[in-house]
């Protein structure tokens, strides 16, 4: 494997705080919540909750036929959004042009939630007990795959992964070590989710993690490593970034964006919800070392910060181990955004890239005291400079799977 350098040449997302680039960031920095309060609801067994749905029209402007969206689930029309942006901001044309030179990697955690409940409740719930035909091939995890794929005529490989709230950033590891590989020179990676339906909701209600709603500010329900933080926001998303072997890039013309510089993949292997410190202090000093960076040399860690008791506490001890004395600045932008699932680690690494290119870190939101300070520099209140050329973005999934993304200024 090769270590030409893997430039980040475009990017492109639909979040529940924007989706175009400058509002998105603006959004981090002005403390804008995406987060919305609901009423409990009987008739399906649901509590009162908190989400974080995405509220534009996302086929707006996107130029789909009506026979394609007729085939894509929620999820589906998230990615392909995301991934169009993405495309555009590299300025490539709007097929690969050379399609068995392009790949995609692509994660999402659940694939076609909404498509399988619908799916379910007519066949249970109803007398007609009718499916969609199209059921299948909406709601299969690789569905969101392939439409990017066909949309941009990628005929190179095409690499779904589905691993929980970590899919999209390994998505974007393995893309980078394809093109270091030299099985490819241009690839899109990310993720998607849709799961904000009442099957899911209630499932996580049941085991306990999400964060109750606040009865005066809904949209400040979660408090990443606040002392009194509550649990974790379901939200739905999507992330893309464009990668490029340098000399593709070059030769096409192409302005960097970023360098994805170092990438960390470990598995905690000690249970299937709760965090293991040690596995995410492998996974941070791999991707450092991929980078070929000292731990002073990173100024901004995007922590995967979900608002759990037990999550933010593991968290921010491995950061601490892994980065000793040098204590780069860490936010939370799930307290915005909600947590995105299989979309997460995508949409958290284009955050990180704002703050390295704006030279500015979000403060965490919502933080009104925190017990973890004393381990981390986690930004409260108000922006902090970022003075550093470096940043990293950690994405830690339930099945113990920990991904660590390192990009730097190119």
């Amino acid at each position: 494997m090769t270590r030409q350098r893997i430039w980040i040449t475009g990017r492109g997302l639909v979040t529940p705080i924007g989706s175009n680039l400058d509002e998105f960031a603006d959004a981090l920095d002005t403390g804008r919540s995406g987060l919305k309060g609901h009423a409990a609801d009987a008739k399906v067994g649901l509590a009162p909750y908190v989400t974080a749905p995405v509220t534009t029209d996302i086929a707006q402007g996107r130029g789909w036929p009506v026979t394609l969206q007729s085939l894509l689930d929620r999820a589906a029309m998230l990615g392909l959004a995301a991934a169009q942006s993405a495309w555009a901001e590299a300025g490539l044309p709007p097929q690969a042009p050379v399609p068995e030179r392009a790949a995609l990697a692509w994660g999402t955690g659940m694939g076609g939630a909404g498509t399988m409940e619908v799916a379910y409740s007519e066949m249970l719930l109803t007398e007609r007990k009718r499916v969609h035909p199209y059921s299948v091939v909406r709601g299969m995890v690789n569905a969101s795959a392939a439409h990017i794929a066909m949309w941009h005529a990628i005929r190179g490989p095409v690499m779904p992964y589905s691993n929980a709230c970590a899919s999209s950033a390994q998505a974007i590891g393995e893309a980078m070590y394809l093109l270091r590989s030299g099985r490819a020179d241009v690839a899109i990676a990310g993720g998607c989710e849709a799961l904000l339906v009442g099957g899911v909701i209630r499932a996580w209600q049941a085991m306990g993690v999400l964060a109750k709603p606040d009865p005066s500010h809904p949209e400040q329900s979660c408090r990443p490593f606040d002392s009194k933080r509550g649990g974790l926001v379901l939200g739905e998303g999507a992330g893309a970034i464009v990668l490029e072997t340098e000399a593709h890039a070059r030769a096409r013309g192409a302005r960097p964006i970023a360098e994805l510089a170092g990438y960390g993949l470990s598995c905690g292997a000690t249970h299937i919800s709760r965090p293991d410190e040690a596995g995410q202090v492998r996974a941070m000093r791999a991707a450092l070392d991929d980078a070929g960076l000292a731990p002073h040399e990173v100024g901004h860690v995007n922590a995967h910060g979900t608002g759990t008791d037990v999550g933010d506490a593991v968290e921010a001890g491995s950061i601490a181990v892994a980065f000793g004395s040098a204590r780069p600045l860490v936010n939370a932008t799930k307290a915005l955004h909600g947590h995105l699932m299989g979309a997460g680690g995508a949409v958290e690494l284009i955050a990180a890239l704002a703050a390295l290119e704006r030279r500015s870190v979000p403060p965490t939101a919502h933080v009104r005291d925190t017990d973890c300070e004393a381990r981390i520099d986690l930004v409260r209140h108000s922006a902090r400079v970022l003075d550093s050329d470096a940043v990293m973005s950690n994405s830690f999934a339930f099945g113990g799977t920990n991904v660590v993304l390192v990009a730097r200024r190119a």
